[in-house]
């Protein structure tokens, strides 16, 4: 089991590890090595267990926001899977209706509503046109 030797808030810790995870320690030791900074930027010195423990919280304060943001987004992604899902089926449903017009070919008659319309204003044109010409004579 490798021994890595970190920094942190100015002071050197001798740190075991697994093999492997040594750039995985460095990189964590790093990230609390600046929250200590900057406690200690604005404190001063302090034991190192009050540092550690001070720095240790504000690195927890960031973890815990980051991961309500982490819950904020997946919540948006969710809605936006649902709204892609929903859109999709609406997509291959009129693709699907294309379809079916598209093979029963073009219509060659009105529906009955359309052919009833039509005749109805045929009759109001023939009565429009003999009231005029009776109006003429």
């Amino acid at each position: 089991m490798p021994e890595v030797q970190i920094e942190i808030g100015g002071r050197a810790f001798s740190v075991a590890c697994q093999d492997g995870e040594e750039p995985y320690l460095q990189a964590a030791a790093r990230m609390l090595d600046t929250e200590a900074a900057v406690i200690l930027g604005q404190i001063g010195r302090m034991p190192a267990d009050r540092m550690l423990l001070m720095a240790g919280l504000m690195l927890a304060d960031k973890t815990a926001a980051l991961e309500d943001e982490v819950k904020l987004l997946q919540g948006r992604i969710a809605a936006q899977d649902k709204a892609l899902a929903s859109a999709e089926e609406r997509l291959a449903d009129r693709a699907r209706r294309i379809s079916d017009l598209q093979d029963a070919g073009p219509r060659t008659e009105l529906p009955a509503r359309f052919t009833d319309g039509l005749a109805e204003l045929a009759a109001r044109a023939e009565s429009i046109a003999a009231e005029l010409e009776a109006r003429r004579n």
